[in-house]
């Protein structure tokens, strides 16, 4: 599967690495992620595709409240 805007990743390094986040943007080796908690959508985090694990959902994000994306992250967790 290839990494698009939507798609719902798991960090694998850092100090965030176990969550879960969605992909916002995409520029070269790096993508923009955001869990609408620690990360809103209007202020994503940089965060190197090295350093993610693409899983197989994928989120719509257009018209997300930062509410709702916690929820949907929160359900994809306890499901896997």
């Amino acid at each position: 599967m290839k990494l698009k805007i939507g798609s719902v990743v798991r960090a694998t390094a850092g100090r965030d690495g176990g969550a879960l986040f969605v992909v916002t943007g995409i520029d070269g080796s790096f993508c923009t992620i955001a869990d609408g908690k620690s990360r809103k959508l209007a202020a994503p985090k940089r965060k190197n595709r090295r350093h993610i694990a693409l899983t197989s959902s994928v989120i719509n994000i257009e018209e997300i409240t930062d509410k709702r994306l916690r929820a949907l992250l929160r359900e994809l967790g306890e499901a896997e």
